[in-house]
């Protein structure tokens, strides 16, 4: 995919890259909905990702384009404007620009800029926070500018909540910026603070891919953030991560039972995060996997961000002998399952759940087996 970008790049350009970054796309290991929560989650850096290529230019033209189709789009160097229709994907790209001033960083005037990408759409892996880590590095490079990877992941974020308009916590951008082969992050997003946590070594997790998603799930999910900061409210703290379930319990009688169901999957959440860590730190495989399998169903009967096509998906793999676990990934309302395997858990054994989803829903799933990868940084031209 790298020279193919480099390529692609030459062919619309007519000239080659001086910058060039690479993020991974991530997966949500355990902590749906924790992070905006003021909680605590786990996620996965992954060996697939996003690249993108920057050649600067002496006039104020910014170009950009994807290997993924589409006409040359181009803006000038005023502040950036959210975009609509086939010209979205820039939002990623232009949010970073629009929110560099906001922490003291000089914004690059003209340049030509190329995006690449083998992640999946739609399936929950965060190609959104990707570009937004890819961009701002090369932005930075080619400003000559070196702040603190804290620094480049809070200024991912700010363009995804304040340009884009998605109410996320810091999950995506801590993943996609720390992430360490052979271990899973932990984001303590009230810090945030960010902490290795180590996979042992027969682990597998495989991610299956229904390519379904809610007609409403942007709407969704806000309305979901807007639950949990009203329960919070109705219980009296800042955020749902100030409390634990007896707590929660002790002031059930504050909150409406839409606003109990949100707040009990999320301090549940966060206990099974504190649970999960211990766990893989002692190489017990299997309690982990009855904490991803509980965090699915919390997710399906109390957040309700589940769907018939992840249950379905969830079910069919738990009675896998090789499969500790599985449980939704990502935002929910459709996307993706994450399964935690052993090594025996094979493409044979995928591709019988892929064809027994397809037998019930009529198409198959996407099924993709996943190791961890390294945090975004930049590359050689």
């Amino acid at each position: 995919m790298q020279q193919d970008l480099i390529e692609h790049f030459r062919s619309r350009f007519g000239r080659s890259p001086e910058f060039l970054a690479w993020a991974p796309g991530r997966v949500e290991f355990i902590g749906n909905h924790t992070d905006y929560n003021g909680g605590t989650v786990l996620g996965a850096a992954i060996d697939r990702g996003v690249w993108v290529a920057l050649a600067p230019r002496e006039d104020n033209r910014r170009r950009m384009t994807t290997t993924l189709g589409g006409a040359l789009l181009e803006f000038s160097a005023e502040p950036p404007v959210r975009q609509g229709g086939t010209a979205a994907w820039t939002n990623y790209p232009l949010g970073v620009l629009a929110v560099m001033p906001e922490f003291g960083l000089r914004v690059p005037a003209g340049f030509d800029l190329a995006v690449g990408s083998n992640l999946p759409a739609g399936a929950g892996l965060s190609s959104s926070a990707a570009l937004e880590l890819a961009s701002a590095l090369v932005y930075l490079a080619a400003t000559g500018q070196e702040p603190t990877r804290e620094t480049v992941v809070k200024l991912a974020r700010r363009a995804e909540n304040a340009f884009v308009g998605v109410p996320c916590g810091i999950l995506d951008q801590a993943v996609v910026g720390f992430g360490r082969a052979g271990h899973l992050v932990r984001v303590d997003c009230r810090g945030p603070r960010f902490e290795p946590v180590p996979i042992p070594a027969e682990a597998r997790f495989w991610v299956f891919n229904t390519h379904t998603k809610h007609a409403l799930v942007d709407g969704m999910y806000a309305a979901r953030h807007r639950e949990c900061l009203a329960a919070a409210r109705a219980a009296g703290v800042a955020f749902l991560a100030d409390l634990n379930a007896a707590e929660l319990q002790a002031r059930a009688d504050r909150l409406s039972e839409v606003e109990l169901r949100r707040a009990r999957h999320v301090v549940g959440e966060i206990e099974r995060v504190a649970r999960m860590t211990v766990a893989l730190r002692a190489g017990d495989l299997a309690a982990a996997g009855e904490l991803l399998s509980a965090s699915h169903e919390s997710s399906r009967a109390s957040f309700e961000n589940s769907t018939p096509e992840l249950d379905f998906l969830v079910d069919r793999l738990r009675v896998v002998p090789e499969v500790f676990g599985a449980r939704l990934t990502g935002g929910g309302f459709g996307g993706a399952v994450m399964a935690l395997t052993d090594r025996r858990f094979g493409s044979e054994a995928a591709q019988a759940v892929s064809a027994a989803y397809a037998a019930r829903f009529g198409s198959a799933p996407e099924v993709l087996p996943m190791t961890t990868g390294e945090g975004a940084g930049l590359l050689r031209v």
